[in-house]
């Protein structure tokens, strides 16, 4: 977050004694600071992936649901890690669209 330095005052009485800073919040960045505490960030486990452009097929499908902002899938490890907007979207609407291309997608626990 980028944030403006204010110096209010500053005693110069034997040093550098007595500095007042002020942070001043831009309107951008309160704004970026809502959006990264409205998302969400899910793991789940991809069934099916066979080649390494399976992951492919699953990230199109996921970024293709409304509110999903990043998906990275690993194929070593057959797990996807999904961010998205809960306000747009849940973990099961995500998952469905991974199936739905025929790679079933189990929610990791927490």
């Amino acid at each position: 977050m980028n944030t403006k330095i204010i110096i209010a005052g500053l005693l110069a009485v034997g040093g550098l004694s007595g500095l007042t800073v002020l942070a001043q919040s831009t309107t951008q960045d309160v704004a970026i600071a809502e959006t990264q505490q409205a998302e969400q960030t899910v793991e789940f486990a991809i069934e099916n992936m066979t080649c390494a452009t399976c992951p492919i097929s699953v990230r199109k499908a996921m970024l293709r649901v409304e509110g999903v902002k990043s998906v990275d899938v690993d194929y070593k490890t057959k797990i996807a890690l999904v961010t998205f907007d809960p306000n747009l979207t849940d973990a099961t609407a995500i998952a469905a669209a991974s199936t739905d291309v025929g790679y079933p997608a189990t929610l990791q626990d927490a």
